[in-house]
């Protein structure tokens, strides 16, 4: 059990960061959201996309920091992120508010039956925050923060 941890220990070490960080930007950004949507009464995708855009500015800062460890910034790096971010959240929120329906719909409470839209669209919000987090890891750690080869091979050295 001990190999297989020394083995994978980076990795868990980086969910795990990864998590603490997500727990903060997904409580912020759940706050945001729900007060552009509920309180303040902008629409699915205003409310959802401006969350996600403060949220990404907290979360480039701290997963590079904290998460990956990124020390040698390029140029493009920010320009990946955002690009994660920005195809991140299209699939995931895309993909949450017609599944979500469906889903619903299935077990009798469709949106034009018993529940309003309102409700079935903060449902369809908190499940595009499970996809959204599980894609941006993803992202983020294979094509935002990758580690090209030499950054590894000097890693390996110290």
């Amino acid at each position: 059990m001990r190999a297989l941890y020394r083995k994978y220990k980076d990795f868990i070490m980086e969910v795990i960061h990864f998590g603490m960080v997500g727990v903060i930007n997904t409580m912020l950004g759940w706050i945001i959201m729900a007060v552009l949507y509920n309180l303040i009464h902008l629409n699915y995708w205003f409310s959802s996309g401006i969350s996600y855009f403060i949220g990404s500015v907290f979360s480039y800062h701290a997963n590079a920091k904290l998460t990956f460890k990124v020390e040698n910034k390029d140029r493009w790096l920010p320009w990946r992120f955002a690009a994660n971010i920005i195809v991140c959240y299209l699939v995931s929120f895309s993909a949450a508010q017609p599944f979500t329906a469906r889903i619903l719909d299935a077990v009798g409470l469709s949106a034009g039956g018993r529940i309003s839209e309102a409700l079935l669209d903060n449902i369809a919000m908190i499940f595009g925050m499970g996809i959204f987090i599980v894609m941006n890891f993803f992202g983020q750690k294979l094509f935002v923060f990758r580690k090209c080869k030499t950054e590894k091979d000097m890693t390996s050295v110290s």
